[in-house]
């Protein structure tokens, strides 16, 4: 890898597809900075490895975090910033000096991101949240911010969530269909949560967090139904920017 001034980058498993990769080396040759920032994919399987990817690259200023280690790097942070103590997740982390400390910019992205998709957040708006994983948790936080009351959905029913067939019932009146799973993401793009898409109607709104492919069968079922749909894209783009900033910070 060449050397350079200030090394960020990604980590997760897999990463067969990055947004992040190219979002930020375009970012950085817009702004004339390429020769010295740089970006790369760090591949990793078990967030154990996490400590000594720091020790590898001392230029290693910053790192984004997707799926499984948001949560699985906490026990590796030397402090947590209250957007990341709040969510209890973490997709940023930021070296200051000698310490790692844990950010959340999907909370920032989504909530920009939803408020714009919907126009205004209605008062008593109900929202189904598929998944339980941290990009669930930052949505949750998120929509409890926003005064949107929350039904978990997960493959099995707890105390805290629904399962997948309680939530076919639940439909009629949730208007928000948030989809936090990586079901529909390339290349598995046939897949989709297991839900009653024929009781949606037109003030359905579906928002997948899933950007690849920018139409997936879940957007697809609810275009059918007449919903409104929506892609993770945008708060991909609005949560990067949150790292950028926090790294300069």
């Amino acid at each position: 890898m060449p050397e350079t001034k200030n090394l960020y980058g990604l980590i997760g498993y897999p990463l067969t597809h990055s947004f992040s990769k190219k979002y930020f080396t375009e970012k950085f040759e817009k702004m004339g900075i390429s020769a010295e920032h740089r970006y790369e994919l760090f591949e990793m399987e078990d967030a154990a490895e996490f400590p000594e990817l720091f020790e590898k690259y001392p230029n290693l200023r910053g790192i984004n975090i997707t799926i499984p280690h948001k949560q699985s790097v906490f026990q590796f942070l030397d402090e947590l910033d209250h957007s990341a103590s709040n969510v209890g997740a973490v997709n940023v982390v930021k070296r200051e000096g000698t310490k790692l400390i844990g950010y959340n910019s999907d909370f920032y992205g989504f909530q920009r991101s939803l408020i714009e998709f919907m126009g205004s957040v209605p008062q008593g708006l109900k929202a189904l949240v598929l998944g339980n994983g941290g990009a669930a948790k930052a949505v949750v936080a998120a929509l409890k911010d926003l005064s949107v009351q929350i039904q978990l959905v997960s493959r099995k029913a707890s105390e805290k969530a629904i399962d997948y067939d309680q939530a076919k019932s639940a439909i009629e009146d949730h208007l928000l269909i948030v989809n936090c799973t990586p079901l529909g993401t390339y290349p598995k793009t046939d897949a989709s949560p297991d839900l009653a898409y024929e009781k949606l109607t037109s003030e359905h709104y579906l928002f997948d967090l899933v950007y690849n492919p920018a139409e997936t069968q879940f957007m697809k079922k609810g275009i059918e139904q007449n919903a409104n749909v929506k892609n993770g894209y945008d708060m991909l783009v609005y949560q990067a920017e949150k790292s950028w900033e926090i790294w300069q910070s």
